[in-house]
């Protein structure tokens, strides 16, 4: 299956759709958070992650080093930390919907899915875990149908020789 989303033409097409659809949702959340009428503040959900923790069946809190983490210091920070998920939702929208930089973008954007989980915020993050995990999992074919199609082999070719790696040639008729 991973050897299908890696190379086959049919799976970057389906990539394709599900790569646009995921950068979509990422892009309209950011735009929001950046250009919105009422200034982004993610204080009030630290305060709210706090205070109501994840628990377990035995009512044991799932992820202390987590919490403590929001607390010390997403919380004093959280003007910086307001900074990073706005900023962050609508870049990795643009990387994944231009297909630029589309391992990266999805990987920060699971990043985010996963801390937005621990913080007990289920809403649609494990959708869009299932499939940024395909989109990851697929790697360059994901971004073939994008910008990484140019970029990819150009920073390869910038970059590869002076970190040892031979460059590749990323065909699209294969």
């Amino acid at each position: 299956m991973v050897n299908w989303l890696r190379t086959s033409k049919t799976a970057s097409f389906v990539l394709l759709v599900l790569r646009v659809w995921l950068g979509w949702q990422w892009l309209k959340d950011g735009f929001e958070k950046v250009f919105g009428a009422k200034p982004f503040d993610a204080s009030g959900y630290l305060k709210g992650v706090i205070a109501n923790p994840v628990k377990g069946p035995d009512h044991n809190v799932l992820y202390g080093p987590y919490n403590a983490f929001i607390q010390h210091i997403a919380l004093p920070g959280s003007g910086f930390f307001s900074f990073l998920v706005k900023w962050g939702e609508l870049l990795c929208g643009l990387g994944l919907l231009l297909g630029t930089l589309t391992t990266a973008a999805v990987f920060f954007a699971l990043l985010m899915n996963f801390m937005y989980l621990f913080a007990g915020t289920v809403s649609s993050n494990p959708l869009y875990i299932l499939v940024g995990g395909i989109i990851l999992f697929a790697g360059f074919n994901a971004g073939k149908w994008g910008g990484d199609y140019w970029l990819i082999p150009w920073l390869r070719q910038a970059f590869g020789k002076k970190i040892g790696k031979e460059t590749v040639n990323y065909n699209r008729g294969q």
